[in-house]
């Protein structure tokens, strides 16, 4: 029986691909929440913050790895937290003391810390909404 479902002109052969670059700081963050904290998760956070994290994620996943980079810590971009200043909560034990803590902000000034992977992927640990997880 025939297909009836045909292929677009150049589609066919091709692979297909979301990304030109495997250079995860040409592309966008991906984000992970598998890590959260129960203190600092979203089940801590109201609607309105809710809103404003999903809201925050879409943002920063429409600039590139290197963008942010550039960018002000208080506005799009990021700053590295030193891990002596998280003492809110203990630093989980697979984030290993060669990588980097970051916080972005997410709900208004409250920053969503984490750590990014070699693969371009912000795991989100913390929502410190209260602001208790380190000296800001």
């Amino acid at each position: 029986m025939p297909s009836r479902i045909k292929a677009r002109e150049g589609d066919q052969g091709k692979r297909l691909s979301t990304h030109a670059s495997d250079d995860p700081d040409k592309l966008p963050p991906k984000f992970c929440l598998r890590g959260m904290r129960p203190k600092y998760s979203l089940t801590e956070c109201t609607k309105d913050e809710k809103a404003a994290f999903a809201d925050r994620l879409y943002e920063l996943s429409r600039s590139t790895w290197a963008a942010l980079r550039q960018m002000p810590r208080k506005g799009q971009g990021w700053e590295v937290i030193p891990r002596h200043a998280i003492k809110g909560d203990g630093i989980p034990l697979f984030i290993t003391e060669d990588v980097n803590i970051l916080a972005f902000r997410c709900v208004g000034n409250a920053p969503m810390v984490g750590y990014r992977s070699r693969d371009g992927v912000f795991n989100i640990i913390w929502i410190d909404r209260d602001f208790t997880l380190y000296e800001h």
